[in-house]
């Protein structure tokens, strides 16, 4: 049978927002570790907020901001319009950031604002601290160094320079005539720079 096209909202749920997490989802590794660094922080976040202890409305929890961060980078949002429409309807979002169903979302001024204070008392650059020393207690660090340079430099060599590795007359003449032949670095080399490479960008072969 055929069923309804019909939409009931229930009035109440009894559901929790780690209900809908999976439970070998990756952000709840990431959300423990992120909460073991920032409990180490409560000494740096009471000095940033110790000239507003007088009054004034409560700022947005530095805790929560931080994850809200952390998930601004780990799922490259662009900004913090975006950011907040994400958590508006995200809930996965909401539960990493600490926020229920029902809290209102930050307005991205009053986000930007708050972030900016982060950054001025360096909170951001202690929280990668933290997190650091975290991985390095549980060895998952590694001292060894590696660097790798991808860069293209360009070669000292023409299309016209690249002859059969295994054709001496054609080693000794002009490569120019290369039309309908098949080429690449296994089978061809540049008689005028031999560290020169074929690389293909786009439809055109390139050295």
């Amino acid at each position: 049978m055929r069923g309804a096209d019909t939409f009931t909202e229930s009035l109440f749920t009894m559901r929790k927002l780690e209900d809908f997490v999976p439970a070998d989802h990756p952000l709840r590794a990431i959300r423990k570790m992120a909460n073991a660094a920032l409990s180490k922080m409560n000494g740096l976040f009471a000095g940033m907020y110790e000239a507003d202890v007088k009054g004034g409305r409560p700022s947005v929890a530095p805790e929560k901001l931080l994850r809200a961060m952390l998930l601004q980078v780990l799922y490259s949002v662009r900004s913090e319009r975006q950011l907040m429409e994400q958590v508006q309807y995200n809930l996965l979002f909401r539960w990493f950031i600490g926020l229920s169903m029902d809290d209102s979302v930050w307005v991205p001024t009053v986000f930007t604002k708050n972030r900016e204070r982060l950054i001025k008392h360096d909170a951001v650059i202690e929280f990668f601290n933290e997190v650091l020393a975290i991985a390095q207690q549980k060895a998952w660090l590694s001292g060894e160094h590696f660097s790798v340079d991808g860069t293209l430099i360009q070669a000292w060599a023409g299309h016209k320079s690249f002859v059969r590795r295994d054709d001496d007359d054609q080693a000794n003449g002009d490569g120019g005539n290369f039309k309908g032949e098949k080429r690449s670095n296994d089978t061809h080399e540049s008689k005028t720079d031999a560290d020169a490479r074929l690389y293909r960008k786009g439809g055109a072969a390139s050295e």
